[in-house]
């Protein structure tokens, strides 16, 4: 799972789009899951941009699949697109809010083009139903 820019701060930042749940809190409920599944999540939060295309890559081979919130660079990153476009594992975009119902900049998801799958509005059980996706 790869967290992007200004998600370490859920909880302490406009809690009616992103909850109260803390990105802590959130992967150890996903890990949890993960494990009781027979798997292990590992989890990876960064406010840049080249970062997130180098865990996406670094981790390519041990990964059974990835679940991605790319925060502001989903309607941004050509770079995050054309590097999720060389994944040929799943790849489930998530969004804690509904994007679509917020700011016209905030509607377009270059990433999510890239992806098998999204999921936006269901707060942290977005995330839950992306490591489903993967695990089935």
């Amino acid at each position: 799972m790869i967290n992007g820019p200004n998600l370490n701060w859920l909880g302490k930042r406009e809690e009616n789009h992103y909850g109260k749940s803390s990105l802590k809190e959130l992967e150890d409920e996903l890990s949890e899951i993960a494990r009781d599944q027979g798997y292990e999540l590992l989890s990876f939060q960064t406010n840049s941009e080249g970062e997130f295309i180098d865990l996406l890559q670094k981790n390519y081979n041990q990964a059974s699949g990835y679940i991605i919130n790319p925060g502001a660079y989903s309607h941004t990153s050509l770079a995050i697109m054309d590097a999720l476009l060389s994944i040929d594992k799943k790849v489930i975009e998530v969004h804690l809010s509904n994007v679509t119902a917020r700011e016209e900049i905030r509607q377009k998801l270059l990433t999510a083009s890239a992806c098998d799958g999204i999921i936006i509005g269901l707060g942290k059980k977005g995330y839950k139903l992306a490591l489903e996706s993967i695990i089935n």
